[in-house]
């Protein structure tokens, strides 16, 4: 059993959404009333902030039907008859009335809303506390809270595009007369919300707020919006920083990685954090992205999820030709197998495989508490990461010039290889390419990179994706109902 401090304001606040955009009017978030003398008080409404980030809409079911079964890594799993909306996803036949689609698009602007009331509860606190270390902590509320908009505008703005820019505490009608903001407007935004948190988050958190975000939190997630926009220089700089800093590392066993046992680790830049907490019901703050994604029909009931997005063909087959051991086991959990744990998955399972990274042991699976993998954290960003990041803008050409750490392209890829007993390769996009889709694979990054490196229609193409079309989600149906100054993305 888990127990990270900052879940536990999750049963204090409560919510409640308005229609346009699913975003709560006039700062709702937090229901009760704050004491912003009461230093007591200052991470509630942080809290409510990183809460949203483990709903359903925003890192269940949605998240990942639209950012991994759409990619050749993973199919929709579970029965033919089940999961219509995901159908649509993995066949590239949906529009703006897919409901994962729309969740997702409401669970990320609930978390912007969310973010947003924290920092204008922020301010207040710095207006009433008298003790610098209490305003000191509050500030660093504030660098939560920008980070957590930040990464919600992230997802927003590659998914969609265009899309409202809401950068505070707004009235229903304020919100219904948002205009579209472009891409480089809400990259700017992203980047100058990412710049604050830098400067206000520390190196590092004591145990009792383990898992909340860092300064390299912020730094990584820097660099990968930087990543997306083709900006090379930033993106090695900031990755350089990380590396040098000799704060991470990778953890010698992969399979390990995406264990309960090594959640928060040397390796983890950010995760979200799920827990039941040891309870069955009240204060539990778990996340169901594990269970959706559990063996489907499996025995015993604590050994048992939906049975979504299962390894595809494709990717079985790229991690056979590769030769590749380690990380297959760890990503491949096959029906009629046992773990090394001693968990039996049936052969009677619907699937022939599903998704391994997210396995959680049937000791932590305690029925009366918890289902399968709701103590499971969501790894959002790893060292592995930062490594392949910086090998990429290497070899895409940024300039070497101010780095400190001493690494190369090669050394940062040989690195990630090492640790699966993989030998060197020339560092050339493609092989980076090709290994950031073995280390990340089903942890929804390969649809993104495809659709980012332009290598989109040639792999998704007969899987029906279609070019100038899919490399954008629709905008949601009734958001474009909601608000004539929204415009429909191309070909939908």
């Amino acid at each position: 059993m888990k127990r990270a401090i900052y879940i536990l304001a999750i049963a204090l606040l409560g919510a409640s959404c308005s229609d346009f955009l699913n975003i709560r009017p006039e700062g709702t978030t937090t229901a009760i009333s704050l004491d912003h003398s009461k230093a007591e008080n200052i991470f509630k409404p942080v809290s409510a902030a990183y809460a949203e980030l483990r709903s359903y809409g925003s890192h269940s079911f949605p998240y990942v039907g639209c950012l991994e079964i759409t990619s050749d890594n993973a199919d929709k799993g579970s029965t033919p008859e089940d999961g219509a909306s995901t159908k649509q996803l993995d066949e590239f036949k949906y529009d703006g009335s897919n409901e994962l689609i729309v969740a997702q698009w409401e669970a990320y602007y609930n978390i912007v809303s969310s973010a947003n009331n924290a920092i204008s509860q922020m301010d207040l606190f710095l207006a009433e506390l008298q003790k610098d270390g209490d305003k000191d902590s509050a500030r660093e509320g504030i660098g939560d809270a920008k980070f957590i908009r930040a990464y919600a505008y992230f997802r927003l703005v590659t998914m969609f595009g265009n899309i409202p820019l809401v950068d505070g505490i707004m009235s229903s009608e304020e919100l219904a007369s948002l205009k579209p903001q472009t891409p480089a407007t809400i990259w700017a935004f992203i980047e100058s919300d990412l710049d604050d948190a830098i400067s206000k988050l520390p190196e590092s958190w004591s145990k009792t707020y383990l898992g909340r975000a860092t300064k390299y939190s912020a730094m990584a997630l820097k660099a990968k919006a930087h990543l997306y926009q083709g900006e090379y220089d930033d993106v090695a700089k900031l990755c350089d920083q990380i590396i040098a800093s000799k704060r991470f590392r990778l953890l010698e066993d992969f399979r390990s990685v995406f264990s309960i046992d090594n959640e928060n680790s040397a390796e983890s830049l950010f995760e979200i954090q799920s827990s039941d907490l040891g309870k069955a019901s009240g204060t539990a703050a778990y996340n169901t992205y594990a269970y959706v994604q559990g063996p489907r029909n499996n025995t015993p009931s604590n050994m048992q999820g939906w049975g979504f997005c299962v390894p595809s063909e494709s990717l079985i087959q790229f991690f056979t030709d590769r030769g590749e051991t380690e990380r297959a086991s760890a990503t491949f959990l096959y029906s009629g197998s046992t773990t090394p744990e001693g968990d039996v998955i049936s052969a009677n399972c619907p699937n022939p495989v599903y998704n391994g990274k997210v396995y959680t042991p049937s000791v932590y699976n305690d029925w009366s508490n918890n289902g399968y993998g709701y103590d499971y954290n969501i790894r959002i960003i790893r060292y592995s990461d930062v490594l392949l990041m910086f090998a990429e803008a290497m070899a895409r050409g940024a300039s070497s010039a101010g780095l400190v750490s001493g690494y190369t392209a090669q050394k940062a890829l040989d690195e990630v290889r090492a640790r699966v007993g993989l030998s060197s390769v020339a560092p050339t996009v493609d092989n980076i390419l090709d290994e950031r889709r073995a280390e990340f694979a089903l942890e929804e990054d390969r649809f993104s990179d495809l659709v980012r490196t332009g290598k989109a229609a040639q792999v998704l193409g007969p899987l029906g994706y279609v070019e100038g079309k899919h490399n954008l989600f629709p905008i949601p149906s009734k958001q474009l109902q909601l608000n004539d100054n929204l415009t429909q993305n191309p070909n939908y």
